[in-house]
């Protein structure tokens, strides 16, 4: 196999090599075969800083072109990913080992906030009071922060960069994006449709690296704002780091996402709904459904009987195979840290029901496999309860009744979203009203919201107070400035003094509040 470089896009053209980065470079696998498929240049503070000129030497005439015409930019890069849509799926299902459904289903949930983002003229038009005083008018205007930068996980490189890049963009800013180093070949070509869509040279730039790029974003005097998702422990490095440096940001960080199951539930339904929230994209997903709930006994044997069969009919393939269920997972240590936490879930007392570790793929022995587990009996006091798997394991933890079940994700210590599986409208409102977590599906599994809404979890899912795309993502990536204005009529201009200056002007100014 042929291994290729992949390299920076700075300033309208790819950049790095041996010179970049000081020779450094990170392997990039195929998670199929578990090849080493291509390598992509580790940058440093001087790749950052091209990119930041760059950025400064364009975001201004982007900042002064007209909202209408930003969005025409906006329309044309949809129409182009749409076209592109099977070589992006692929190029995406090569480095990360989702399957092609998944991996078109990433690409489209990020293009459902770049077409939130062709209303941008509307969204942007602020407010305005007219008389607020005597002759005085008030008017608000958003305008962008100037420079921002977004680090993205490799478990969807599409979606996470254009939730954070179409805003960003939108609304007037120059945007520096730091992905994966693990799946990176996918960002460089959105990045390129973007300067094919008529987007200026400068504006969306991608440079690669690891703790040490992400070290410049957050140091760096010029980028104003910075977007993250990854693991909490890193969300919560980047927060403190970005805020300590006098930035804007927002760090979204890990998961543990349960799904209440009420006896009164359609059973089938939930099951069908659990194999793919729970093991669909190998499990990677900050908004997968590891942790299931039956409310009552009865409720948990009926449960735990479906469930065993249709794992046992779940499909593991390589990511080109249209009739699996899901690839690979990322890399071989992520499958170590996977297996892991199975092991620890065996060794802290858990009920092993389905193992997936050893699974071997024929024709594919060397690919970064795992089979779907299932685990129950799992309690509140485990470490494979508390944390992030990330992986296609799923956790039967039995509830006594719906007060414990509200409790359970309400203690947790992530937030992100719950599910509550239901016929009965009361117990799904009450649920939705008091339990801690920043997304609720009623049910709905994967409750991700819409473009236009706002995604954004609590407690340790999520660090800074604005969320992700929707109104919430205009407000972090812009500011508000405030017009107060007086225009006075002729009569009301002060005559001149004999001497020359200003004459006494009784019609003195009163703030509109006072007066």
């Amino acid at each position: 196999m042929t291994v290729r470089t992949i390299e920076h896009l700075i300033a309208g053209g790819t950049a790095g090599g041996p010179s970049s980065g000081g020779g450094r470079s990170g392997d990039v696998f195929d998670p199929n075969s578990g090849e080493i498929q291509a390598r992509v240049t580790l940058g440093t503070q001087a790749d950052l800083d091209r990119a930041v000129a760059a950025a400064q030497k364009a975001q201004p005439g982007w900042a002064a072109t007209n909202p209408q015409r930003r969005a025409r930019v906006m329309f044309e890069f949809k129409r182009l990913v749409e076209v592109n849509m099977d070589e992006l799926a692929r190029l995406l299902s090569s480095e990360h080992g989702k399957v092609i459904a998944d991996s078109k289903g990433d690409i489209q949930r990020g293009l459902e906030v770049i077409e939130f983002c062709c209303g941008i003229p509307h969204i942007l038009k602020g407010e305005y009071t007219q008389g607020a005083g005597p002759g005085i008018d008030v008017y608000s205007m958003r305008q962008p922060l100037g420079i921002g930068a977004g680090i993205t996980p490799f478990n969807f490189p599409a979606m996470i960069p254009l939730w954070m890049s179409g805003v960003a963009i939108a609304t007037g800013n120059a945007f520096i994006l730091k992905p994966s180093e693990r799946d990176p070949s996918v960002p460089v070509r959105l990045g390129e449709l973007f300067l094919e869509a008529g987007l200026p040279e400068g504006i969306f730039q991608v440079v690669h690296g690891d703790k040490e790029m992400v070290d410049a974003i957050l140091d760096h005097p010029a980028i104003s704002a910075v977007s993250f998702v990854g693991s909490s422990d890193i969300a919560h490095y980047v927060y403190r780091r970005g805020v300590e440096a006098g930035k804007r940001v927002q760090a979204m960080g890990g998961a543990k996402n349960h799904g209440i199951v009420m006896p009164d539930a359609d059973l089938d339904q939930v099951v069908a709904d659990l194999s793919g929230a729970a093991f669909g994209s190998a499990g990677e997903r900050c908004m997968a459904l590891p942790v299931v709930v039956p409310v009552g006994e009865k409720t948990a044997i009926a449960l735990r009987e479906k469930l065993i069969p249709a794992i046992a009919a779940l499909r593991v393939g390589v990511s080109t195979d249209n009739d699996a269920h899901y690839g690979p997972v990322v890399n071989a240590a992520h499958r170590s840290r996977i297996e892991n936490w199975i092991q620890t879930g065996v060794d802290e007392g858990a009920e092993l029901v389905v193992d997936g570790r050893g699974f071997e793929l024929q024709g594919h022995e060397k690919g970064f496999f795992i089979g779907p587990s299932l685990f129950d009996h799992v309690t509140t006091e485990m470490s494979a309860y508390k944390e992030e798997i990330f992986g296609p394991v799923l956790q039967i933890v039995r509830a006594r009744d719906f007060e414990e079940a509200v409790r359970l994700p309400s203690e947790h210590q992530y937030g992100n979203g719950v599910a509550i599986f239901t016929r009965n409208g009361h117990a799904a409102r009450e649920f939705a009203a008091r339990v801690n977590v920043g997304m609720v599906g009623i049910n709905v599994p994967i409750p991700v919201p819409v473009a236009y809404h706002t995604f954004g979890g609590w407690k340790r899912s999520a660090f800074g107070d604005t969320n992700q795309h929707g109104m919430e993502g205009v407000k972090f990536w812009t500011k508000v400035k405030t017009i107060t204005q007086r225009w006075p009529d002729g009569s009301a201009l002060p005559a001149m003094a004999e001497d020359g200056g200003p004459a006494r002007n009784n019609d003195a100014f009163v703030i509109p509040t006072m007066g």
